[in-house]
């Protein structure tokens, strides 16, 4: 069979796993999941153009797939390598500062969006 409705729920549900599993053991997650809601919130709260509203979401989205993309990275490395090896402490850091890149160039991005409206 070329497609299995049953196995492509079940992907929804492992998903749902992985989200839960980030959002109950990674703080960083978390602070992330807040800052999108908030950010939400203000996209409706101010008549932003359509284009500044898709590329807001687009940020909060690839922060959050880099946030799970580091902490699937992180738990990997962790089963592969002892945790003290510099090949696995080289890797957390650089997923790390991935992350760090997206979150920081996400907050300018959303800064020049809403700073006219902060401002007003």
């Amino acid at each position: 069979m070329l497609f299995s409705c049953r196995r492509f729920w079940q992907s929804f549900g492992d998903a749902w796993r992985g989200i839960r599993f980030a959002f109950k053991n990674e703080q960083n997650f978390r602070v992330q999941i807040f800052t999108a809601v908030a950010v939400l919130v203000l996209m409706f709260y101010w008549p932003l153009k359509i284009w500044e509203r898709i590329l807001l979401l687009l940020l909060i989205l690839m922060v959050l797939g880099m946030e799970l993309l580091n902490t699937a990275i992180e738990k990997f490395s962790d089963l592969l390598v002892p945790r003290l090896h510099q090949q696995v402490s080289i890797i957390k850091d650089v997923m790390a500062a991935a992350v760090l890149i997206t979150s920081v160039g996400a907050a300018v991005v959303g800064m020049i969006i809403f700073w006219p409206y902060l401002v007003k």
